[in-house]
């Protein structure tokens, strides 16, 4: 099939890479012009937006947030003036709810279809077809969609109509900030206490209040590697959407809410371009320990 796909970053690359191989010509743009990966050298570059979207019917998002979402789509020049009918857009974009919706309905306007797919997962899972996506939209256009998003997928879950699959990844996105504060606060405890990294890790490997977060980034983060699979600052700006989400809802949030001013002061002190485990940098320093 042929599929459009908008946002050339860290994800989209790779789910590029893996809707190339699994057989589809694939058009890629992106807002900021740089050289492709040769691992998508089948790729083909479109100079424009509207080069890349005029006459396109399976059209994939994948961009850092509601900021990106309306430069691409709004607009004299924006995705939407573009887009002819019987379209469908898979947006995999970590966004507002709010703000999927109100795509949603321009898409609609426009005689085609939109659907919110966020994914959980970062590098590693998006280059080797991992991902875990949550969808919401119509069930007919997700039906559609559904083939083209399991070459980069370990599981597609459905959760109803647009916002529920951007919902959904706020939810998910909670709990990720969340671990990464508590692993980062009890990994200085355990450093502190003169445990040896190893002994704490063979305890994290089994315990049953483990998960592969904790496993996976406190191996990381004992061995100082902080390289980024999803960027800090990104935590960040999902963080804030969770807080936004929670206080239309008025769902407090008093556990995790403090947490979004952590990594506030992580991007202070210029910690935004590593891993969001670099969270923990500043926590052993906070704890008086390098890191």
């Amino acid at each position: 099939m042929e599929i459009t796909f908008i946002g050339l970053g860290t994800m989209g690359s790779g789910m590029v890479r893996n809707l190339l191989g699994a057989g589809h010509t694939v058009t890629v743009w992106n807002r900021s012009s740089h050289a492709l990966p040769k691992e998508l050298g089948s790729a083909r570059p479109a100079a424009t937006l509207a080069e890349a979207v005029t006459g396109a019917r399976w059209i994939m998002v994948c961009v850092t947030g509601p900021a990106a979402q309306r430069e691409i789509f709004q607009g004299e020049h924006g995705l939407l003036a573009h887009l002819g009918p019987g379209a469908t857009i898979a947006d995999a974009t970590t966004t507002d709810p709010e703000l999927t919706v109100e795509l949603a309905a321009a898409v609609e306007a426009r005689g085609s279809s939109y659907l919110d797919t966020p994914v959980f997962g970062s590098k590693g899972e998006a280059w080797d077809g991992r991902l875990d996506f949550v969808c919401g939209g119509p069930e007919a256009a997700f039906d559609r969609m559904r083939p083209l998003l399991e070459p980069l997928a370990a599981t597609v879950h459905y959760l109803g109509g647009n916002g529920a699959g951007a919902a959904m990844k706020l939810v998910g996105n909670l709990l990720v900030a969340a671990q990464l504060a508590s692993l980062g606060e009890a990994l200085a405890l355990a450093r502190k206490a003169g445990l040896k990294d190893e002994a704490v890790m063979g305890v994290l490997d089994v315990a049953d209040y483990s998960s592969a977060l904790i496993r996976g980034v406190g191996r990381a983060t004992l061995a100082g590697r902080f390289e980024p699979s999803f960027f800090l600052r990104h935590m960040l700006k999902d963080a804030r959407l969770i807080g936004d989400f929670a206080r239309r809802l008025e769902v407090p949030l008093p556990a995790s809410a403090p947490i979004t001013p952590l990594y506030q002061a992580a991007v202070n002190q210029g910690l935004g371009d590593l891993n969001a485990s670099a969270l923990h940098k500043m926590l052993f320093a906070m704890a008086g320990l390098p890191s």
